[in-house]
């Protein structure tokens, strides 16, 4: 499963346009200047991050029923990438917090859960590397990244269901909580570029994995007949 040209090209597209829509379309905001423009990849990356869970929850799930090789290395594949996204989010939080709070970091609720979230991807990982027989791992890692997505919804909830110092939502919080419309067009497009690089490395590193059983059933062949 590997990626195609198309979705190559679609994803670089997709890129540049993100790009320019966060640095050039969008305005400047008022009150932090221009490190606002790290919340157009730092919404991005944490929305790509809840994908990857959901992912890891959704093939987690097929894996158990089945048993299937394919639906254990989509799963764990997708905690792959969506680790990367969600290592993303923890290093331009930071950035962005430093010049508006004056802090880089705080223990508050979202933040805190988040960082929960970022545990689990790294367990999850961790657990893969440790369990040697593929069947076990399979089933452990799918309990796991089961167990695990169940997170996400304390992440999103969070700010609505405690006082943080993260900003309160700015796109589902209600009434003079929207965004400029053109912020909103330069955040939809970096959704859209995010969430197809997450599929593009995805699918890519699905490849990769089916490769490596081929090779690893080839050697045991050979292993066999001599």
């Amino acid at each position: 499963m590997k990626p195609s040209v198309l979705h190559a090209l679609c994803m670089l597209v997709l890129v540049l346009a993100a790009l320019y829509t966060a640095f050039l379309y969008a305005p400047t905001e008022v009150t932090m200047g221009e490190v606002q423009r790290i919340f157009y990849f730092h919404v991005s990356s944490a929305w790509t991050s809840f994908l990857g869970i959901f992912l890891v929850l959704l093939f987690s799930i097929f894996s158990l029923l089945n048993g299937s090789r394919a639906w254990d290395i989509r799963a764990a594949a997708a905690a792959e990438v969506g680790a990367i996204f969600c290592s993303l989010v923890l290093i331009t939080g930071p950035i962005w917090a430093k010049p508006v709070w004056g802090i880089w970091w705080t223990w508050d609720a979202r933040l805190t859960s988040f960082f929960v979230l970022w545990l689990i991807y790294m367990g999850y990982l961790m657990l893969r590397r440790l369990v040697e027989l593929p069947e076990q791992r399979a089933r452990l890692s799918a309990v796991f990244g089961i167990l695990g997505a169940m997170d996400v919804p304390i992440v999103y909830m969070a700010n609505r269901w405690w006082r943080t110092q993260h900003p309160q939502p700015v796109i589902a919080g209600g009434e003079n909580s929207g965004l400029d419309p053109a912020m909103r067009v330069a955040l939809f497009v970096s959704l859209a570029a995010f969430t197809s690089l997450y599929f593009y490395l995805w699918r890519l590193r699905c490849g990769i994995e089916e490769l490596q059983d081929s090779g690893d059933a080839l050697h045991r062949q050979f292993q066999s007949m001599s």
